[in-house]
């Protein structure tokens, strides 16, 4: 009776992963079988590096959404991932327990917090405070890091911090024993200890912020060019894909698909150099 239960539960979980493993799959026929031509039809060195996007002269370049994706995600790395590491190993480390009782909750809540909310946070609150303090019109790359940095703070703090726990207790006692301080034992050994998963942290939070849209499309200006200041306004590959898809058509439509294509390959260039990276520092 048991081995028949077992073997039921074993079917199960393999019909579960082939059912992930086939919709991996089908999104991937969908977008290179309707994006590819798309890019062969255009050029593929036109639509990649073309630098003008006039759906309405047959102009399909997205090189300037490629750098809008590439700066405000590289902005929010720069301020959510500090913060989110900093904050993680607090509340692992050097928290007390009322107040972790306390934040662990509204990171929870962070988390859940719809993308339209935090875009309207952006648009009333960080919108202003940049143009109030900071040169151009407020909606600007540094507006769209700045709000990404937040949204990606859940993530990167409750995998971190996980993670962080996660470290044997000897590690740290040992450190401790050798005479090193509580705070140089925690980030000379433990944050070390557990850096594969704090990795694992930033990608899903690089993850989040480069396929964000509808947060990024109310703060970041929605201008195809490409930018030349922080402060100047962009428009990125996700927001130019919701932007302009429900009145599309023929061959704008099919250049959005593959727009979707070109975005679909930078996750997946990420998470190979994820992969890369961990696999380096195992054997290392």
């Amino acid at each position: 009776m048991m081995q028949k239960k077992e073997k039921v539960m074993e079917i199960l979980f393999l019909a579960t992963a082939c059912v992930s493993v086939v919709a991996v799959a089908l999104i991937c026929i969908f977008l290179f079988a309707n994006g590819l031509p798309a890019m062969f039809k255009i050029g593929i060195s036109d639509f990649i590096l073309g630098t003008k996007w006039k759906p309405g002269n047959d102009k399909f370049g997205i090189f300037p959404m490629i750098l809008g994706s590439i700066y405000v995600t590289a902005g929010s790395v720069l301020i959510g991932v500090p913060v989110g590491i900093l904050m993680a190993v607090f509340m692992a480390r050097f928290c007390p327990a009322k107040l972790h009782s306390i934040l662990k909750p509204v990171v929870d809540l962070l988390a859940g917090i719809p993308s339209i909310v935090y875009g309207f946070f952006g648009l009333v609150v960080i919108v202003p405070f940049v143009r109030e303090h900071f040169k151009g019109n407020g909606n600007s790359i540094l507006t769209a890091s700045i709000l990404l940095g937040i949204m990606i703070l859940p993530t990167i703090i409750g995998v971190s911090e996980s993670a962080l726990r996660a470290v044997p207790q000897n590690y740290y006692e040992g450190a401790l024993a050798l005479g090193a301080t509580h705070e140089r034992s925690v980030f000379t050994v433990v944050l070390p200890a557990a850096k594969s998963t704090v990795m694992a942290a930033v990608i899903l939070g690089i993850g989040r912020a480069i396929g964000e849209t509808m947060a990024v499309m109310m703060v970041a200006g929605n201008q195809a060019r490409l930018a030349t200041s922080i402060f100047k306004g962009v428009r990125t590959l996700t927001a130019n894909i919701v932007i302009e898809m429900g009145y599309a058509s023929g061959l704008h439509r099919e250049a959005l698909i593959a727009t979707g294509v070109v975005l679909f390959i930078f996750i997946l260039i990420i998470n190979i150099s994820f992969s890369i990276l961990k696999q380096r520092n195992e054997v290392s």
